[in-house]
């Protein structure tokens, strides 16, 4: 049963809970705007602009599973506060940031603070809400993540352009300063502690095992390109897969010995929890993607202002917020469907954005708003289709492990879709120029266009009905006690 806080502290809390998420989806949204400014005034190159993103959220993948855990072991509330104050202090390092290598390393601790406080969020959903109440908080949740991403875009071109005092694109980063401290004030005073549940040891060697597997498979990526793609990048890529396996091995033996194992397998066996995990990181890794492309594209390619580019997503953003209160006050059919049909959306506007392109239409700035708005409307339905139905597929216990795979998900396939993506784009318009651009566009909108039908098709899949198991002899069947039939 969700311990249910005090109606008159309810609003507080979730603005406490989700305001760390809100923190996290701007920053990431306002350096894609901003990392032209960066190359022109720090000299940074394609692959340093690319550790420059995926550094935060490769971070935040890497820590989103074990800051859960912690948050269960030593109490969500704690946690929450020490991510919010690591994330304010690095957006400072990062405003102040001398060098791409600083920017760089300031991003990646930044990241860290990010993935303690998201962690907690859902966790915290489930421990405080139910019924209506949790559905609505949930709402506010998808609301919350595209309100964010428009502030994002907005803020970013807004700064950028306005060049305050010289300082380019590092308030970007330092007007997370006084948001931070005073979100902090706010949830230390509103956010209700909960007993910590001291008994769940944290699972080192399963964290230490993921941290290498996510480092080896998405580093070369972001590095490869630049570097000519030597034999280290493909020994790493190789690796990654020895390791993921030797993940999945320690994890099987953490829960064979009675421990407390990182991730609980049994999630991730079942057929619809996997394929909609699978599908929700193919579909972010388009968003990631575009983000980081179209910032290139418009400023570099086609000579459009950062405010310009800023504003160009609002659209996207806007229909993004509107699909999940519309999929809430939907029917149970259509909540069901909104996954695979969603991504349909979501792939035909950028196969459409490949074919304007391709007619010659590059300079088409209403084609180019409308079919983002399509995307938006599309990308906002497949992920709250997503987030129902896995929130409402596990039980309360499981609520840790539910919101570090989530949102675990989402960073590893932002990480993916930046160094795939962006490494298609860079390759194709290494410097700033028309012709080159609107080529590498077209190329990176139609390989969207591809990978989000390719996740329509697996949340389709998801939705299959999983045959009926046959009777183990001489073994008492049990149904799967993290799961709600």
């Amino acid at each position: 049963m969700a311990e249910q806080p005090h109606t008159r502290h309810s609003g507080w809390l979730l603005v406490s809970l989700l305001g760390g998420m809100f923190l996290g989806s701007v920053d990431i949204a306002i350096v894609n705007i901003a990392t032209p400014s960066i190359r022109d005034h720090l000299g940074a190159s394609g692959g340093q602009l690319e550790l420059i993103v995926s550094g935060y959220t490769l971070t935040y993948a890497m820590l989103l599973i074990t800051s859960a855990r912690l948050g269960d072991r030593h109490g969500y509330r704690t946690v929450y506060l020490i991510g919010l104050v690591v994330f304010t202090a690095a957006s400072a390092a990062c405003g102040l940031a001398p060098t791409a290598e600083v920017l760089i390393a300031a991003r990646i601790v930044q990241g860290a603070g990010a993935a303690m406080t998201t962690s907690q969020v859902l966790t915290g959903i489930q421990l405080h809400f139910e019924g209506r109440d949790r559905a609505r908080a949930l709402g506010l949740y998808t609301a919350v993540l595209s309100t964010s991403a428009v502030l994002g875009q907005v803020l970013g071109g807004v700064l950028v352009s306005a060049d305050v005092f010289g300082t380019a694109w590092r308030p970007a980063f330092l007007i997370n300063l006084p948001i931070g401290v005073a979100l902090t004030a706010v949830a230390f005073r509103c956010l209700p502690a909960v007993a910590p549940k001291r008994s769940k040891k944290l699972d080192i060697p399963g964290a230490l095992t993921l941290s290498a597997a996510l480092l080896l498979l998405v580093v070369p990526i972001v590095m490869g390109r630049e570097a000519g793609w030597p034999l280290w990048t493909w020994a790493s890529l190789a690796a990654s897969v020895a390791a993921f396996v030797l993940f999945v091995r320690v994890e099987r033996r953490q829960a064979a010995r009675g421990g407390n194992p990182l991730v609980t397998l049994a999630l991730l066996t079942r057929r619809p929890v996997a394929l909609a995990l699978i599908s929700q990181a193919a579909t972010v890794a388009t968003y990631f993607g575009l983000l980081f492309v179209l910032a290139l594209y418009l400023q570099q390619g086609l000579g459009r202002s950062a405010g310009f580019s800023g504003l160009s997503l609002v659209s996207w953003v806007a229909a993004f917020g509107i699909a999940g209160p519309l999929l809430g006050r939907s029917g149970p059919r259509a909540k069901r469907l909104a996954a695979p049909v969603g991504r349909v959306v979501l792939g035909a506007a950028f196969a459409g954005i490949a074919l304007v392109l391709a007619a010659g239409q590059a300079g088409n700035d209403l084609a180019l708003i409308a079919l983002l708005g399509a995307g938006g409307l599309g990308y906002g339905a497949a992920f709250s289709g997503t987030l129902t139905g896995l929130t409402s597929t596990v039980t309360d216990e499981y609520a840790a492990e539910v919101s570090g795979l989530f949102n675990t998900t989402i960073q590893v396939g932002g990480s993916l879709g930046v160094a795939v993506f962006g490494t298609v784009y860079l390759d194709l318009a290494p410097h700033a120029g028309r012709a080159d651009a609107v080529t590498a566009f077209t190329v990176v909108a139609a390989a969207l266009a591809a990978t989000a039908l390719v996740a329509a098709v697996l949340a389709q899949w998801a939705l299959r009905p999983a045959p009926p198991a046959a009777p183990a002899p001489h073994r008492q069947q049990r149904s799967d006690p993290a799961l709600r039939r």
